[in-house]
């Protein structure tokens, strides 16, 4: 009798494990290695204080932690994605390639704007002679106001940052407890680094004004990410990302001989939408 229970117990396990086996379903792993990747998305910025020196014929000074602010524009279905209006807000585009099952190779823009608070107080340094009897002078330390006739500058059209980026990709799923091939999340983070493309509007001590698209810096960045992959091929994702700029060569007038330099850091909160695919 105990013989004959013994057997029938590592017969029904053995039946049960193979039954088990064969119903459960099976989710096949997604594969990114070979597809290539692209994203339309949105940014809102932040900076640094920054040094500003300007140097041209009789003057050359530095302005002093200037404060800086980004110009998000309000939104709306048709600002955002009117045809005729998509790249008026601060944009993000990019396209790249999975090179392996967990890394990424990618060239984009960040469109970012950056405007000099109006009408702010900042330290100054330096010498202006050019027959402006209300500034010319040397300074020491002295404060000075950003008023109309002396200062505005803004990178507006924008502070384009256009930037190679090396990210690594992984599937976290399983700790939320999913287990589908038309439903992945993952997180993604790497490193940057590209140059800088403004159109810098700016007007200096009542100059003629500067504001064409001009090669001006670099730039170096590192960022993180959260993607929500569906149905194989669709995702959104929300990405933080941080960096340094450093722009030695910023046209501020229709003169060769005038020029500003300056170099700060920034922080971007980002909302992308996009798709993975394969071309063969």
């Amino acid at each position: 009798m105990h013989k004959c229970f013994i057997k029938k117990y590592f017969f029904n396990s053995y039946f049960n494990s193979i039954f088990c086996k064969c119903t459960r379903k099976s989710t096949k792993k997604v594969s990114n290695k070979g597809k290539f990747f692209a994203y339309w998305g949105w940014n809102w910025a932040s900076y640094s204080n920054s040094d500003i020196r300007f140097k041209g014929e009789n003057y050359d000074f530095t302005l002093q932690n200037v404060k800086a602010s980004d110009t998000p524009t309000k939104f709306s279905f048709k600002n955002y994605f009117g045809i005729t209006s998509l790249t008026k807000p601060q944009t993000n585009a990019r396209i790249g390639y999975f090179f392996k099952e967990n890394y990424t190779i990618s060239i984009g823009v960040d469109h970012m704007k950056y405007v000099v608070n109006n009408d702010q107080f900042v330290d100054i340094n330096g010498n202006i002679n050019i027959g402006n009897t209300k500034y010319d002078g040397v300074y020491n330390g002295e404060e000075i106001q950003l008023t109309e006739d002396f200062l505005r500058l803004e990178h507006t059209d924008g502070l384009n940052y256009i930037n190679v980026q090396l990210y690594r990709f992984d599937d976290v799923s399983s700790w939320f407890g999913l287990d589908s091939e038309n439903l992945q999340i993952n997180v993604t983070e790497g490193v940057g680094f590209g140059f800088l493309y403004p159109k810098t509007d700016t007007t200096l001590l009542e100059k003629e004004r500067h504001d064409d698209f001009h090669i001006s810096g670099y730039g170096l960045s590192i960022g993180a990410g959260l993607n929500i992959t569906f149905l194989k091929h669709f995702f959104i994702q929300a990405d933080l990302k941080g960096g340094y700029i450093n722009m030695p060569n910023v046209k501020i007038s229709t003169s060769s001989l005038d020029g500003a330099s300056q170099d700060f850091f920034f922080l971007q909160n980002n909302i992308l939408i996009g798709g993975r695919f394969r071309l063969f």
